[in-house]
Formats: structure tokens, sequence, C-alpha cells
């Protein structure tokens, strides 16, 4: 397959490229999808751009719009980063869980036997804090 060192090297050199490509390529699409501050129209003709003409069209995009890159990637970063933590306070306290309730429930476990007393003064402890 490879008759010297320069055939395998070249090889690599061209899989490098299009490993390159291959990733400007997702990063460029999804920058694109990304954008709130494009229409519908805009991102198409920039989606057939980039795939039919792919390294022009991902150099081109890159000049044009490449310094709001890490802006939109940062923003949505944070969309997600808050709407996981919504979610985690959803999960972790559910609504109109008061002291009580969360006390009576525990005592409920220390009944049924699930929980010894030294868990219940803890939980107790807990809610109380």
């Amino acid at each position: 397959m490879f008759d010297d060192n320069g055939s395998f090297l070249l090889a690599l050199f061209e899989f490098f490229l299009f490993f390159a490509w291959f990733m400007c390529l997702f990063w460029v699409i999804g920058d694109i999808f990304r954008s709130k501050d494009m229409g519908g129209g805009g991102k198409t003709l920039w989606l057939l751009f980039v795939i039919l003409i792919p390294w022009l069209g991902i150099l081109i995009y890159l000049i044009a719009r490449g310094g709001g890159m890490q802006e939109r990637q940062l923003e949505q970063a944070k969309e997600m980063q808050a709407a996981q933590a919504e979610y985690i306070k959803s999960v972790a306290a559910p609504a109109g869980s008061t002291a009580a309730d969360q006390i009576s429930s525990a005592k409920s476990l220390l009944d049924s036997g699930a929980i010894t007393q030294e868990e219940f003064d803890a939980l107790k402890a807990k809610a109380l804090a």
C-alpha cells in the first residue's frame, strides 16, 4: 500500500486535513443553527455555501461571522447551566414541601422501619435548618 515513508506521511497529512475540515464543518454548522440573529433564509444560504464549497465556505464564514462564535457558544452554555440548575432545584425540593411535610414523611419512614432513629433525627435537623 505505502511504497515509501513519503507516501505514508502524505496519507497521514491528508487524513489530518480531512479530520480538521470535518471538525470545522461541525463547528460552523452548529454555530449557524445556534445563531439567533439570522433568519431561516440566511441560515439556509450559509449552510448551502458551507456544504457546496467546503473549504472556501468555512473560511468565508469564519471571516464574516467568526467573531461572534465564542459569544454564541458561551450564551448557549449559560442557558444550559441555568436550565440544569432549575431542574435540580425542582427535583431536590418539591414545590409546597415544608419542614412539617419533610418531618412527617421522615416519621412515616421511621414508623415503617425503613430508617433508624439516628437517620430520622438527621432528617429532622436538616428540615428544621
